[in-house]
């Protein structure tokens, strides 16, 4: 199938595209490029690997004898060989070339030659597909169950997406952790994985995951530091208007794709049905992620938390948005909402100042109960500026 992703990339400067394996940067940028003269490098090719890792200064030599019509060089999976970074500075400095170099990790570039291109590259990240990429073909229930990588729009069978999913939580193990050796040992990570799926949206308890794997805390977090760094999952902070006081208090996590969060806590096999407990924590996940994928595409510059007071009340999410009102959304995945459903949101929201409160639902009808605008969820994106 083909989509039409959202994202925008500029058509005068040099970039970074960053996304988990999977997300599909190869082909967007294939389709992007189609029309015009590139000189495309491949880093997961084991040989030009090890030729360009010996030899860095042979991208030198190749881009000095390109024709006059190439303008463009997509370097796919930098973060193999960071230091070509520094033959990119260069040549963005000396040349008219523009470069575009993919992903899988900003892991390695934070810590060498990525810091030299600040403000000479610009930072994109892609994800699995958005609902509006999707179209017409979307299903709610498929995106719960299945996720949307768009791989998985071209599997028919649910053994065919459940063995797909199976051997991308393992490709995630051999080739971003244990090739790039992320982490000295394995095991405890491959266990790490997959408490933290268990736990995906919910408060993490550092200490007790560590007691459940044979580990420490500081292991833990660093562990939780992987999964952000090389882009399968965002940490959501807890709500404070203190800065420091939410550095201070748990996360959540939130796995980016429904599917291989499923994987990973192999609960695959288990049928999602409306109406139970673990329906309505994907429905959850499914709208804190459709909210980070939207809110970076379209550049909003949104900072998503949550909160939960001392005597346990919730707030699933908080959207604080530049020169608007922050947004406080209960999400419920419910198909009629009550006043039940808000009561605990209607009490909470007085005590945040400058704000507005939503309830995004599978219910159709868009009403207004007390302060709260209650919305199907689509609507609901629309409504806090998506």
């Amino acid at each position: 199938m083909i989509f039409n992703r959202s994202i925008k990339f500029p058509k005068a400067n040099s970039f970074f595209l960053f996304g988990a394996r999977g997300t599909g940067k190869t082909h967007l940028l294939k389709t992007r490029f189609k029309k015009e003269s590139v000189f495309y490098l491949d880093l997961l090719d084991p040989e030009r690997n090890e030729r360009y890792t010996l030899r860095p200064r042979t991208l030198t030599e190749q881009l000095a004898s390109l024709e006059p019509k190439v303008k463009w060089v997509v370097i796919d999976e930098i973060q193999k060989i960071p230091k070509l970074l520094d033959i990119v500075h260069q040549q963005i400095e000396s040349t008219s070339l523009k470069f575009v170099m993919t992903g899988s990790s900003a892991r390695k570039l934070r810590h060498g030659a990525a810091n030299l291109l600040a403000g000479r590259a610009f930072v994109h990240h892609l994800f699995p597909l958005a609902v509006d990429e999707i179209g017409a073909s979307f299903s709610l229930d498929q995106a719960l169950a299945w996720g949307t990588l768009p791989r998985i729009f071209s599997l028919k069978t649910s053994e065919e997406k459940s063995d797909f999913l199976k051997a991308y939580a393992h490709t995630y193990l051999k080739e971003e952790i244990t090739e790039e050796q992320v982490v000295r040992r394995l095991e405890p990570f491959r266990r790490f994985l997959f408490v933290a799926a268990q736990m995906s949206g919910q408060i993490i308890n550092f200490s007790k995951i560590a007691r459940e794997i044979g580990s420490t805390t500081p292991t833990v977090e660093s562990y939780f530091e992987i999964l952000e760094d090389t882009l399968v999952g965002i940490l959501l902070e807890p709500f404070h208007e203190s800065i420091r006081k939410r550095q201070r208090g748990n996360p959540k996590f939130y796995f980016f794709d429904m599917g291989l969060e499923r994987a990973l806590s192999q609960t695959l096999s288990v049928v999602l049905k409306p109406h139970t407990y673990a329906y309505g924590l994907a429905f959850e996940h499914f709208i804190v992620n459709e909210i980070w994928k939207l809110s970076n595409y379209k550049k909003k510059d949104y900072r998503l938390s949550y909160l939960r007071t001392k005597d346990g009340v919730e707030v699933d999410l908080i959207v604080e948005r530049p020169n608007l009102k922050r947004a406080l959304i209960e999400i419920k995945s419910s198909e009629r909402i009550s006043e039940d459903d808000v009561r605990s949101l209607e009490r909470i929201a007085k005590d945040i100042p400058d704000s507005e409160s939503f309830c995004f639902s599978k219910d159709s009808t868009a009403r207004k109960i007390g302060s709260i605008q209650c919305l199907p969820w689509q609507r609901g994106l629309v409504e806090i500026g998506l």
